[in-house]
């Protein structure tokens, strides 16, 4: 199984890629059966964050994806990036849901609000790979209602002091460049602010990486502020803008979960094709039974379907047009997918599926966080359901 060349389901849009986006994937695809998912059920058993496999990607400019040249990225278009994720989901999703986190987050928040100041000192180094970032909104306590957050930042003349705790901060143990959402002002989203904090600030810590059902790879963890110091240039936008950036910046990843989702999705079928084609029972390839037949029929026609929408919602972004709604509906389409195909695929090889020898329990595991993390589907269909009544009242 392959990406499909059938790229964009709407008029005066192309469903065939152009030879440097077949040249770019085929590479990033060689990369990862390679690289990756060679090592995947290693660093799976291991919890080893892929350091290495960063770095190889950091090398094809998929670090900075979509960042411009001139501030050290690839300036890849969004639809390229994005079926570049899908490549990198299938050999491991906690690798791409590395890659995800940084283009889609920490990147586009300080390229579209960040000032020139901060997009050559952090923004640089995010997208040439050597810097990791880490995108800090939830809490313990504070998760699909972000605008509940507690984490404290105080002026005390030209630097805020921060003061709290976020939860489940991927890389937030490696990273080098924190976005981290405080409250600046009184209760609700608009008392809100978004600020840069560098690794080693005083203050400043990491918790141990989270004991996680799937994507051991990625290291979750908390991290803590305790009168960490953030000069004021430092704050990203405007001062009680916190929650309207991070929450446009969750558009562009939640593209990236929702073909993160597919990737999973992909590897999962075409591990149980392969073993349907080779397995036999009473006699006969268990492909040739139809309760597999039409399982894998299934599984085909739903991916090529969601990807079709995540790929329209990565076109609507590089024509600087909204993609909202179309952002969320691939992450619940395509997290919705990659849990229930890979259910699909653990039933196709029976009681070896359920066996860590065989690859599908871990993508079975790795599959239900895309229907938790950057947005809950639950968040996901409210956000469709407003566009939807916004649209009819329009």
């Amino acid at each position: 199984m392959t990406t499909t060349d059938r790229v964009l389901p709407d008029t005066g849009m192309s469903f065939a890629l152009l030879d440097e986006q077949r040249m770019i994937l085929q590479h990033v695809r060689d990369f990862c059966r390679a690289e990756i998912a060679s090592r995947s059920a290693e660093y799976d058993r291991e919890a080893k964050y892929p350091h290495e496999q960063l770095r190889g990607l950091a090398e094809m400019g998929l670090m900075g994806a979509t960042v411009p040249e001139e501030w050290g990225g690839a300036g890849l278009d969004s639809v390229t990036y994005a079926l570049c994720l899908e490549e990198i989901a299938a050999a491991d999703s906690s690798v791409a849901v590395i890659v995800s986190v940084q283009n889609g987050l920490p990147e586009q928040m300080i390229l579209k609000y960040g000032t020139d100041q901060q997009r050559e000192k952090y923004l640089r180094p995010l997208a040439s790979g050597q810097h990791i970032g880490a995108f800090c909104l939830t809490e313990p306590h504070a998760g699909s209602d972000a605008a509940s957050l507690r984490l404290k930042a105080e002026r005390d003349g030209d630097h805020w002091v921060l003061n709290g705790s976020k939860a489940w901060i991927t890389s937030g143990n490696h990273a080098d460049t924190f976005l981290v959402m405080a409250r600046t002002g009184g209760e609700g989203a608009r008392g809100i602010s978004c600020f840069i904090v560098e690794k080693g600030t005083p203050g400043l810590s990491a918790g141990k990486p989270e004991h996680k059902m799937g994507q051991h790879a990625a290291h979750t963890t908390t991290v803590t502020f305790e009168n960490v110091r953030v000069p004021h240039e430092n704050l990203v936008g405007q001062e009680g803008q916190g929650l309207i950036i991070a929450l446009s910046s969750l558009d562009s990843g939640r593209i990236g979960i929702g073909m993160l989702g597919i990737g999973i999705a992909r590897a999962a079928l075409e591990h149980a094709a392969r073993y349907a084609s080779e397995r036999e029972q009473f006699g006969r390839k268990i492909r040739e039974f139809e309760g597999v037949s039409f399982k894998i029929a299934r599984m085909a026609a739903r991916i090529e379907s969601t990807r079709l929408v995540g790929l329209k919602a990565a076109w609507l972004k590089d024509q600087g047009q909204p993609f909202s709604k179309e952002a969320s509906i691939t992450k619940l389409l395509g997290s919705e997918a990659a849990v229930e195909i890979t259910r699909d695929a653990v039933q196709i090889f029976g009681g070896n599926g359920y066996s860590a020898e065989y690859p599908v329990e871990k993508l079975y595991r790795d599959a239900k966080i895309t229907e938790i993390y950057e947005g809950t589907s639950e968040i996901q269909q409210l956000v469709i359901s407003r566009a939807v009544f916004a649209e009819l009242e329009g």
